[in-house]
């Protein structure tokens, strides 16, 4: 039977574990890359019957995780799949202050995470697949804070406003092509991870916004990762999906 492919970064916590394990479905082939694995996966994958493989990876060296992806992908059989989708998910805030604070590895890891390995697994991707005959895309999950800017989030604002506009641009290079992958930047929402977690425990003296992420978690105005996930999942599948590059899951 032929599967659907997807390779998915930064699943094995927070929204990336809620994507893999709604993604953990008869028909589908799942590649997940981490920094670590996630032995529910694994758990929920031999239980299911689906096809899963966990490669850890540090997207701070993205040039390597794509490498591997390009390898991987180079020796499949095209026949196999119905089509191809790319999940790049992975992201970190940086140290959160201004960016005159700012330290320079700790900054250069976040923007490698959210930006450089993002560019280069498309990169890997689209090139080794691009003679496949199914339908392929790409989903870039970006932020509101790439299209706004926040005080002492100098940082994550440049890697999520750089994935908008690199997605742009590889929009227009797919629209060239004879079977181009349709690609979208996608804001996911406000969702309860980790990173909000990180976002309220903020000196309030380095971030101006801590009060608001607080209200925000004290209203219940934040998406869990499941429902965030099956937002996204849901957005992937729509027919008009691609139509718009730099989209927002709560785009009618």
């Amino acid at each position: 039977m032929t599967q659907h492919l997807y390779v998915l970064t930064g699943g094995s916590r927070g929204m990336g574990l809620a994507i893999a394990e709604q993604l953990l479905q008869t028909g589908n082939t799942l590649i997940c890359i981490s920094r670590n694995q996630q032995a529910s996966l694994t758990t929920q994958a031999q239980k299911v019957g689906v096809h899963l493989e966990q490669w850890t990876h540090d997207l701070a060296d993205g040039a390597s995780a794509s490498l591997a992806l390009k390898s991987w992908l180079e020796k499949q059989t095209a026949q196999t799949f119905q089509s191809a989708t790319l999940i790049n998910n992975a992201g970190v805030i940086p140290n959160i202050g201004p960016l005159s604070q700012a330290d320079p590895y700790n900054l250069a890891m976040a923007l490698r995470v959210g930006l450089e390995a993002p560019m280069q697994l498309c990169a890997a991707f689209l090139g080794a697949t691009e003679h496949w005959q199914m339908p392929r895309k790409v989903v870039n999950i970006s932020s509101g804070l790439g299209r706004r800017a926040m005080a002492s989030q100098a940082g994550y604002c440049a890697a999520k406003a750089g994935m908008d506009h690199f997605t742009r641009c590889l929009a227009l290079d797919e629209a060239l092509k004879p079977n181009g992958a349709k690609v979208t930047s996608l804001a996911s929402g406000v969702i309860d991870t980790d990173m909000q977690i990180q976002l309220r425990g903020a000196a309030a003296e380095k971030f101006p916004d801590q009060g608001g992420f607080q209200q925000l978690k004290a209203t219940g105005m934040l998406t869990s990762p499941a429902d965030a996930a099956k937002r996204i999942l849901d957005y992937l599948a729509r027919p008009d999906f691609g139509t718009n590059p730099v989209s927002d899951v709560r785009d009618a």
